[in-house]
């Protein structure tokens, strides 16, 4: 099953598809526009449309104007009634998704929605936001890292997040989320009819540049940064500082 935050015309979902067409039968459900940005928000309020909007071959493409989750959720409850899905894979996204992006991305929305139905998810994402980027140097590794997913799995409550650097590929790392910052997000603007109102844009801060083991350092070096992504967000290694505050239900 295959989804993304661009929307079912994507060029990216369309190459993904072409990438592993030959690996089974495929089915898309994809927002009928745009949702950059919803992460894992799904559609709790407002009622959602279904469409199918094509199917030759062994692909089969549908549309919802729901969230990239609403449409995760919808194909399995809708569309996947006498079949699960090996994997759940988002992309490929416009726009990496590396770092704190992580949280903010539908594209791994998807994954993470796939992840915790417990079905091997994996997330493709290319440091170009142009329309047209030259997919093709992605080819060989989406497809190694699809076959091997659906021949081994992964372990339970991980996905994966694959982002690809734009420069020529110098090799493969498996690496971890940087830590960064997004800062001058809001930028605000003067109605003419006398109302401020704001655009949310923002400069992105790598906030440990010289780390060799993130993912920014991989791609900003050339290279296609994995990074194991986990549902479980516990800090466990905060627990025992926790548990020594001695915390009780009457204030000292």
């Amino acid at each position: 099953m295959i989804s993304n935050d661009d929307g079912f015309q994507a060029n990216g979902l369309k190459a993904l598809i072409e990438m592993v067409a030959d690996m089974g039968d495929i089915l898309v459900c994809a927002p009928d526009s745009a949702r950059s940005g919803y992460a894992c928000a799904f559609s709790a309020t407002s009622p959602l449309r279904l469409q199918r909007q094509s199917k030759r071959d062994h692909v089969e493409v549908w549309s919802s104007n729901g969230t990239p989750v609403d449409c995760v959720k919808l194909a399995l409850d809708q569309l996947c009634q006498e079949r699960r899905p090996d994997i759940v894979i988002g992309g490929i996204n416009h726009g990496d998704n590396a770092s704190v992006n992580t949280h903010y991305s539908g594209t791994m929305g998807v994954t993470l929605e796939g992840c915790m139905k417990y079905i091997p998810s994996v997330a493709f994402s290319i440091c170009d936001f142009s329309d047209q980027p030259d997919f093709s140097p992605l080819r060989p590794v989406i497809r190694q890292v699809v076959r091997r997913v659906l021949d081994e799995g992964l372990p339970k409550g991980v996905c994966l997040n694959v982002n690809f650097p734009i420069v020529p590929l110098k090799g493969i790392k498996i690496c971890r989320m940087a830590y960064g910052t997004w800062y001058d997000e809001c930028e605000k603007m003067h109605h003419p009819r006398g109302y401020d109102y704001f655009w949310m844009v923002g400069s992105y801060r790598n906030d440990e540049p010289q780390a060799e083991d993130t993912d920014n350092w991989a791609l900003r070096h050339g290279y296609v940064a994995i990074t194991p992504t986990r549902i479980d967000v516990t800090a466990y290694e905060a627990m025992d500082r926790l548990n020594g505050w001695g915390l009780q239900l009457a204030e000292e």
